[in-house]
């Protein structure tokens, strides 16, 4: 297959899931034979421009006209297969949509978080979950709370492309990914289109290092910021340590707004370490050591790379009980889940994932085969493969849906080759 990927990177002051899992998917698909090119800008490059250019990108947001012209002229004179599109803010916009239909090229698109009913994404404000501007076609509550870093006049932008693209998206899109089924429901009781809307988790590709041992420490990696638990993960590990502590250190690696607030809190204590930003090969090793990864997010999370990357290395998940993570771990038996937003909750469950070893080292276990039936390379070509052929057959008017192994209508003409990566299915 031809695909044409289109993405918007995110800044690299700040690690990027997403990014990630652009590259990831890229390379998985060369790997198996696709022929993929990219078609990119990167947010990084806003900080080179004039002033005056700087200033007319939110006018960008909405709808970029040049970005338009230059890739239906890209996919004129390429013609793939498919054209998959990732994020589109601020620099590319949904003109991306009105260039594949220019050039009749079917599109799909992966929904990484809930941009298509919150301006900001995250159906999280002021330390709670909000839903203001679901089902609303003007998205002005964003606009009033300033949701988009704290600014009505950032918020703006977002809110209007939200707004006049809205139909844009459902009707030139044949088929979304949505990365968890959690994210799915939010978005059908949204009123988007449900068959336009197939669940397929992130892959992780299988790790250099898995657990050996029982592990040395608990691990949080992610951004140091309130949506994503940091807070609440303090006050649960004071309570954890003002109980007589667990006997392994938590470890804290990331960089974020409440950079300052973590470090000082983690100074001169032994039972905490901040380390910053790590590497990616940093954070393989770190994973494997880990006695269990822990995601107390307070918001609604379309998924959880974090516990699938602990899934993937054999090692077990502490997370909030809501968003994807229901879906990800199995309470009791691949993780612990806690209440949400609950200190207390928290804490117990960090107790009782150390307190067992032998129970730990069963939930790592489970915890892998998890990851092979459902979050492996295998897994994530395939069903990459049967997205991208449902909306091949979709625009060429077929309509027939490719069965679970990949032989559909198209499927005679690229097959799958989810085989070629071994593992469970």
């Amino acid at each position: 297959m031809r695909v044409l990927v289109v993405h918007n990177r995110y800044s690299s002051a700040q690690p990027s899931g997403e990014n990630r899992v652009v590259d990831e998917e890229v390379a998985l698909l060369r790997a198996a034979g696709h022929r993929v090119d990219v078609f990119e800008r990167r947010s990084d490059d806003i900080a080179a421009r004039s002033l005056l250019s700087k200033a007319t990108v939110p006018l960008l947001v909405p709808w970029n006209p040049a970005v338009r012209t230059e890739l239906a002229a890209r996919l004129r004179a390429e013609r793939p297969d498919v054209v998959h599109v990732h994020n589109v803010f601020p620099l590319l916009s949904p003109a991306v949509l009105a260039a594949c239909a220019d050039a009749g090229v079917p599109a799909v698109a992966t929904l990484h978080n809930y941009t298509q009913v919150c301006p900001p994404g995250t159906l999280h404000r002021d330390g709670m979950p909000c839903s203001e501007c679901v089902g609303s076609k003007m998205s002005l509550p964003a606009v009033r709370h300033g949701c988009y870093r704290d600014s009505r006049l950032a918020t703006v932008p977002l809110a209007v492309s939200l707004s006049v693209n809205r139909r844009r998206w459902w009707s030139g899109v044949e088929r979304f990914f949505c990365i968890s089924a959690a994210q799915r429901d939010i978005l059908v009781r949204s009123g988007m289109p449900a068959e336009r809307l197939t669940v397929k988790h992130n892959f992780v590709p299988e790790p250099e290092l898995r657990r050996t041992g029982d592990g040395e420490h608990v691990l949080y990696l992610g951004r140091l910021a309130e949506t994503k638990g940091i807070g609440l993960l303090m006050a649960a590990w004071d309570e954890v340590a003002a109980s007589g502590g667990v006997g392994v250190p938590l470890v804290l690696a990331g960089a974020g707004p409440l950079q300052r607030e973590v470090a000082a809190w983690a100074e001169g204590r032994d039972d905490v370490h901040y380390v910053g930003l790590w590497d990616p090969e940093r954070c393989r090793e770190g994973v494997a050591k880990s006695v269990a990864v822990v995601a107390p997010s307070m918001a609604m999370e379309t998924f959880g790379l974090v516990v699938a990357e602990g899934m993937a290395a054999g090692v077990p998940a502490v997370a909030a009980a809501h968003g994807a993570f229901v879906e990800l771990v199995d309470d009791g038996v691949t993780g612990l889940l806690h209440r949400p937003g609950d200190a207390t909750s928290l804490a117990s469950c960090l107790r009782r994932i150390i307190a067992d070893p032998a129970a730990n080292r069963e939930m790592g276990r489970a915890a892998r085969r998890r990851y092979e039936q459902g979050f492996s390379p295998a897994v994530g070509l395939e069903r990459l493969e049967e997205g991208y052929r449902s909306a091949i057959a979709e625009r060429s008017g077929d309509g027939e849906s490719p069965s679970p192994t990949g032989k559909g209508s198209t499927g005679s003409r690229w097959g799958t080759r989810a085989s070629r990566y071994g593992g469970n299915r």
